[in-house]
């Protein structure tokens, strides 16, 4: 049996496997309540004609054993686009094995290929071994930035004061 990792962007029809990867790594993070999203809502995303988002699937003979989905951001200081890494998981029998490290190489090449000037995600904080692992590869972490958010009742509230 070969062992070899091919790292593939997702296509309309990947839908079902990226999804199921979705709803893995929600029941990792312990967050499987929040999953709202639809297989179809994927599907039309990666069809349309101008993506909002990207994804690629890490397989190993043919199994699909991580995925990582992106997006392209601005920094209005820099003057340049990023890429901003929204969510990266790999499947626990595979972890140790390179995935992750095959699948953070595989945007970072992406980036530097579309002219990014940065490349940046977030990772929760009680994620020691994905800290660890991004310490690891050169990342810095921002202690001085925090994550805002507004969604379901309180984003119709604020936008009803427009």
């Amino acid at each position: 049996m070969s062992n070899s990792l091919c790292i593939d962007p997702a296509r309309p029809h990947d839908a079902a496997v990226l999804m199921d990867l979705i709803r893995q790594l929600a029941r990792f993070e312990k967050l499987e309540d929040r999953v709202v999203g639809t297989e179809q809502q994927i599907r039309d995303e990666l069809a349309s004609p101008q993506p909002v988002i990207e994804a690629v699937i890490a397989r190993r003979d043919a199994e699909a054993v991580g995925f990582a989905l992106y997006f392209h951001n601005f920094s209005t200081f820099m003057g340049r686009r990023g890429l901003y890494l929204e969510d990266l998981f790999v499947v626990p029998p595979a972890r140790g094995q390179g995935v992750g490290r095959a699948l953070i190489t595989h945007l970072a090449a992406v980036a530097r290929r579309r002219g990014c000037g940065r490349f940046e995600w977030t990772v929760l904080d009680w994620n020691q071994g994905a800290i660890e692992f991004y310490r690891s590869i050169g990342a810095e972490l921002l202690p001085d930035w925090r994550i805002c958010r507004v969604t379901g009742p309180a984003l119709d509230r604020l936008a009803a004061a427009a």
